[in-house]
């Protein structure tokens, strides 16, 4: 069994919101599971010889939501299996859209019987795909094959567990920092090799960088209205985002956009503005990575999906690039953030054995030290096997950018709690966009208290329809 202890670059471009349509699809096809916090079509893993007995080459469809460099760096990945297992078993990948885009297509498959051997699920999707009761648990192929997974980093498979049983298999993951802009705080007298820790030093040196008080940048801080990280300062301040231990010891019903805490990074983040010390840019994410390449604003929070590109156009712009953990609410505050990305799962109904079996084959293979060296180096993701850090490619691309040790440090020390495992819920993307609507509104000027807890009310209407249809 896997073990967790007690008890998240995107690429964070992609945005999370909800399409019209997918909450009432989700309710139906949620009702077909009981939410018990296990994804099985009841039969589990298939027997380990199945493929010995299956004829010709053996199919696996595999859909992702991967484009660009990413989806370059998954087609060689795919390849490589391939070509290992020629005459045996044959890979074929689809790009299903965005994260949004899959996971509807994927309930449209559930409705028609033709869902994929294998599909990549968004983190925010779990407890709908639990609830689906589609697939089979990889902790089914794990004890079957009593399979050593010692390799997989806890703080990241601990996401996509329930009761120490993993239900799918992370494959890109990415952990948020607090970016800086080195040669703006030396300008504004500040020293560069100690970044601000805590929301009251973010303000502290953002009255120093910030033009209004004669500092050298536009303003000192700025980053997307982006919910995940609302959900990250939660987490880095040892408070649980929804309520039943996050969803983990009991079905979520609520969440806490209305807590001391959040209203704490609310208000902060809105009197930041209004004096003219962060910058407001919405909430396209591209524009406050932008801002920050481009050293209107000094600091910035982003996963460390944007190390690439920041690097990038910190040696194109002759300035020099910093990363810190992310920072607490308050001084003092030990908790830490929540890894985000997305995982495999490998469905079960109306599946061949054989093609369950192929497909489990497929997920190790990406879960090896060595093709997640290849993902990790190719697209900037954080590797899921902590031995992928030891591979020549890895060793050699964090020589070439040394800040991306500071996520390797932040994930080894941040403890494994409900807190930091992150929310389930059935309806947690229109969460994260209720949570958006509550900080966009504040930022222009709502009361923090007043906006927060409408958001907070809208969430816990939705996941009891959602919950209740699960009855």
């Amino acid at each position: 069994m896997l073990r967790s202890k007690t008890a998240t670059t995107r690429p964070r471009g992609l945005r999370y919101a909800v399409p019209a349509g997918v909450l009432a699809t989700s309710l139906v096809l949620a009702a077909c599971g009981g939410g018990d916090g296990s994804s099985s079509d009841g039969a589990g893993a298939p027997k380990a010889d199945v493929l010995k007995d299956a004829k010709g080459v053996t199919t696996v469809s595999f859909w992702h939501a991967m484009d660009g460099k990413n989806a370059e760096v998954l087609t060689q990945l795919v390849k490589e299996f391939n070509d290992q297992n020629k005459g045996k078993i044959e890979v074929k990948a689809t790009y299903a859209g965005k994260y949004d885009d899959a996971i509807t297509k994927y309930k449209a498959a559930i409705q028609s019987k033709s869902t994929p051997d294998v599909i990549q699920i968004y983190d925010i999707g779990t407890q709908f795909m639990i609830d689906a009761k589609q697939t089979v648990p990889m902790q089914s192929f794990i004890d079957r094959d009593k399979l050593d997974v010692s390799d997989l980093q806890p703080n990241i498979t601990g996401y996509y567990s329930v009761d120490k049983k993993l239900n799918s298999m992370p494959f890109n993951t990415s952990m948020p920092l607090l970016y800086i802009n080195k040669s703006l705080f030396t300008k504004a007298g500040l020293d560069p090799n100690k970044p601000p820790t805590s929301l009251d030093e973010i303000r502290t040196a953002a009255e120093k960088l910030s033009k209004k008080n004669g500092g050298p940048a536009d303003y000192g801080f700025g980053a997307a209205i982006y919910g995940w990280l609302l959900e990250q300062f939660m987490a880095t301040s040892g408070q649980e985002y929804c309520n039943n231990g996050n969803g983990r010891t009991g079905r979520a019903t609520s969440v806490n956009l209305a807590s001391d805490t959040d209203l704490a990074v609310v208000s902060w983040w809105q009197k930041m503005v209004k004096d003219g010390l962060a910058a407001n840019t919405g909430r396209d994410t591209k524009a406050a990575q932008a801002a920050f390449k481009s050293g209107q604003v000094a600091m910035n929070l982003e996963s460390t999906g944007q190390l690439g590109g920041y690097s990038q156009a910190a040696k194109a712009g002759g300035w020099e690039l910093g990363a810190t953990n992310y920072p607490h609410v308050k001084a003092g505050e030990t908790g830490g953030p929540i890894i985000g990305g997305a995982s495999l799962w490998i469905n079960g109904v109306n599946h061949k054995d054989a093609n369950k079996e192929a497909a489990w084959q497929f997920v190790k293979f990406l879960s090896s030290p060595k093709s997640q060296a290849t993902w990790h180096t190719g697209t900037g993701y954080f590797p899921n096997s902590k031995g992928a850090l030891n591979q020549p490619v890895d060793v050699e691309y964090r020589k070439a950018n040394p800040l991306f040790d500071v996520a390797v440090q932040q994930l080894d020390s941040t403890k494994l709690t409900t807190a930091t495992q992150g929310c389930l819920l059935g309806v947690m993307p229109q969460a994260r966009k209720a949570s958006e609507d509550g900080l966009e509104s504040a930022l222009n000027g709502a009361d923090p208290k007043a906006a927060m807890t409408k958001a907070a009310d809208a969430v816990a209407a939705q996941a009891k329809t959602y919950n209740d249809s699960t009855k």
